[in-house]
């Protein structure tokens, strides 16, 4: 196996773990195990168990990322559903890692994690002002899409959680309410 793939093997180890436990509760033993390899290899591609919370928080952020530039077909609210519904289904993925993630306290929290997070945060503002085709947002509009990116993901939180509505209708409703709230939006803006 070449070096990239078993460092690969070893983040994608991880993150299965991270699908029914949160990531401080994953040990070095835990991933060496998943993985089958030994401790030693471990060490070869990561310096430490957080470094490797990190790479595996990139490469989950980097596939939201890369989600959220696919042009989608469809009417403006159909491709913004399906950009939250690409959410939920990788919060759902990785619902252990993403709970402990974006909860206050979590010991995975740093600055660098914080720095990816809104590294996708700002991705997401950024991808619907392209969709929108918003070159030069006005400041209510780039505070709108700010603010609708926490309601997402507060209402992914409670929603993976809790439990409740299925995907698509999560996604339908928080589509729903952005649009609602460009609306109301570029009411005030106009006057």
């Amino acid at each position: 196996m070449s070096r990239e793939a078993r460092r690969e093997d070893l983040i994608a180890a991880a993150l299965a773990l991270f699908s029914t436990r949160a990531p401080e509760d994953v040990s070095v033993e835990d991933v060496v195990a998943r993985a089958d390899v030994s401790r030693p290899l471990f060490y070869r591609y990561f310096t430490s168990i957080r470094e490797l919370h990190v790479a595996a928080l990139r490469s989950v952020t980097d596939g939201l990322v890369e989600r959220l530039a696919r042009r989608r077909e469809g009417s403006r609210a159909e491709r913004l559903r399906a950009a939250v519904r690409g959410f939920a289904e990788v919060a759902g993925e990785y619902r252990a890692g993403y709970i402990a993630l974006l909860s206050s306290g979590s010991v995975v929290a740093t600055s660098e994690t914080n720095a990816i997070v809104d590294e996708v945060r700002n991705r997401a503002v950024e991808a619907i002002l392209t969709d929108l085709g918003l070159a030069e947002p006005s400041p209510m509009v780039l505070l709108t899409l700010r603010c609708w990116t926490a309601v997402v993901e507060g209402t992914l939180l409670t929603w993976l959680q809790e439990g409740g509505s299925g995907p698509e209708e999560l996604a339908a409703w928080l589509a729903d309410q952005l649009l609602a709230m460009l609306e109301v939006t570029a009411r005030h803006d106009a006057s």
